[in-house]
């Protein structure tokens, strides 16, 4: 999950993983650690902020030293309410605390509104972590748009898919759309990019492990780059065939962006090698 930080958007030429990744987006690379035990809670630290009950995230949380970047974690669902979002968000908490970056927590979308839209644009990144259903109005997401138009970084967590199916942008930015899914289960993943990031802590060409897998449409995998796929031969209620995606990237319209479709079960916010995804 490191990766997705990687998604950092400033113009340093350097990448993260759910990390990296966020760091990837946002443009940094930064040597991440995680103390795996720690992770289990949320950590009480001055490069996290907690706003989910406030529309001001202006004022980032006064740090012993200066953040590397700064991370905006949205978690609004108007949906489905998966029981891990908290759990990823302490994962997240303490990717800031090890790694000297700052992340903020809201599921106010009001941070998106345009009077914000210069407050927005402090952030080198916006993870949507296990958004669902209709999160943004209209404007707010026209606000959204100019941000990853401007070169913002977004990573997008397990059901960041099942989020706003009528808003074309958003579709075309995370790359798919959730289509159902089986009960979780065992399966085997094939590492399609063993050098990114977010995959290339692991050993050898596939990484079996439970979750729940999503099925995809509108998913066109020559429009993104794809990091990880499912054999469905491994497991049962795959509807995709040969071609599976599980976690892609891309750059789009001057951002970037970056996608795992892991990230349902409590389990995987303690799982090592899910930790540096």
């Amino acid at each position: 999950m490191r990766n997705a930080i990687s998604l950092a958007r400033r113009a340093t030429a350097r990448v993260l993983s759910l990390l990296a990744s966020v760091a990837m987006v946002s443009g940094f690379v930064v040597p991440l650690t995680l103390d795996s035990a720690a992770a289990a809670q949320p950590a009480d630290v001055a490069q996290s902020t907690d706003v989910s009950q406030s529309t001001d995230v202006s004022q980032p949380a006064v740090a012993a030293q200066p953040v590397d970047f700064r991370v905006l974690v949205f978690s609004k669902t108007a949906g489905f309410r998966h029981g891990a979002i908290p759990l990823a968000n302490a994962l997240i908490s303490q990717l800031a605390a090890d790694n000297n970056f700052e992340a903020v927590f809201s599921e106010d979308a009001t941070v998106f509104d345009s009077a914000n839209a210069e407050v927005l644009a402090g952030f080198d990144a916006v993870v949507f972590n296990s958004t669902t259903g209709d999160v943004l109005d209209a404007g707010q997401q026209s606000t959204f748009e100019a941000y990853i138009r401007g070169g913002g970084g977004f990573a997008g967590i397990h059901s960041a898919t099942d989020t706003e199916y009528d808003w074309a942008f958003y579709g075309q930015l995370i790359g798919g759309y959730f289509n159902g899914h089986p009960a979780p289960q065992l399966a085997s993943i094939t590492v399609e990019d063993d050098m990114n990031e977010s995959t290339k802590h692991l050993d050898g060409d596939t990484w079996d492990r439970t979750d729940e897998w999503y099925n995809f449409r509108s998913l066109d995998r020559d429009k993104v780059h794809v990091l990880l796929s499912l054999d469905e031969k491994s497991y049962t209620g795959g509807n995709m065939g040969p071609e599976h995606p599980i976690s892609w990237c891309q750059e789009f319209e001057g951002g970037r962006s970056w996608y795992t479709g892991l990230g349902h079960t409590d389990a995987s916010y303690s799982e090592a090698a899910f930790q540096k995804h």
